[in-house]
């Protein structure tokens, strides 16, 4: 797959920045610091699944991820918060409860151990209070992003393979996209402020890529644009999709340089990534088939 370099300033001066939720099943408006801050972490920790999202039960106009985070915030605004010692032990039943699926969904389990690792760390570091999560990063976006990124429930790291080396080197690359859109969203709900979102880079995941592939910038080798469009799942650290990813990350970031000069206002990677996401919601980009693949990383 390549960048089309040509087509990056007249994308970036379409773009403007946008509310990175835009959707009230994952606010969790009028609550106090430390619910916002636990509601944030628990609902990034397990912000993946799409790969699984043609198999879960939607709710009525309802997206995964917001059908997801609709279950989330219905249980904090009728229960509040789970205590940090309750969600070190949390069950995946509890979890389909919680959400409205299936106890057997195999995105239970991997939910349930991923809040289960956020309730160990929130416990025994962070004194069981989630705000203090925030306050550990000294107002540094990355560092916080790299605090999270070393708990399992954050870990995104692919070991990529070069084809084009002999032997075929490998190489690690760290995306943490959860954890760096944690830091984000902690920012955004006002329980953090951190002073360099501008260092966070795009979230890799599965649906910025498509929008850019789409909308011309991505452009695919045809064996694996074909292998898309039928549907067909992209295994979790192949080449293939590793580099997929990362060249999103990358489109970004020169779609980031040249707003600079090209859009109404600077926009940092975070902002575009933001902006993507939401232009994925539309009918042109759902009726596209997207790349996907079960992981939990996104």
């Amino acid at each position: 797959m390549r960048i089309e370099a040509e087509a990056i300033p007249a994308y970036a001066a379409g773009l403007a920045p946008v509310d990175a939720a835009g959707d009230p099943a994952a606010e969790l408006g009028g609550a106090g610091r430390e619910a916002r801050a636990a509601f944030v972490i628990c609902l990034d920790a397990i912000n993946f699944g799409s790969g699984w999202w043609p198999t879960i039960r939607k709710r009525p106009g309802h997206s995964g991820f917001f059908t997801v985070a609709a279950g989330v915030t219905e249980r904090f605004r009728e229960r509040g918060p789970w205590p940090a010692a309750e969600l070190a032990a949390i069950e995946a039943a509890e979890v389909a409860a919680v959400l409205g699926q299936d106890p057997e969904h195999p995105l239970m389990s991997q939910f349930a151990a991923a809040l289960r690792d956020v309730g160990a760390h929130v416990r025994d570091e962070h004194g069981a209070s989630f705000a203090a999560i925030a306050e550990a990063a000294g107002g540094s976006a990355p560092a916080l992003a790299g605090l999270l990124a070393g708990w399992d429930a954050f870990a995104d790291v692919s070991i990529y393979v070069d084809r084009g080396v002999d032997g075929g080197e490998e190489r690690e690359v760290p995306f943490f996209k959860r954890a760096q859109l944690a830091a984000a969203d902690l920012d955004r709900a006002g329980v953090a402020r951190l002073r360099d979102l501008d260092r966070l880079t795009a979230f890799a995941d599965n649906l910025v890529p498509h929008v850019l592939r789409v909308d011309g910038v991505l452009r695919l080798d045809p064996e694996l644009e074909a292998a898309i469009e039928a549907g067909e799942l992209l295994e979790h650290g192949s080449p293939p999709e590793v580099e997929l990813r990362a060249c999103a990350v990358h489109a970004v970031e020169l779609l980031a340089a040249a707003t600079g000069t090209a859009a109404p206002a600077p926009l940092c990677p975070a902002e575009i990534d933001a902006a993507l996401w939401n232009r994925g919601r539309a009918p042109r980009y759902k009726s596209v088939p997207r790349p996907r693949s079960r992981n939990t990383a996104y």
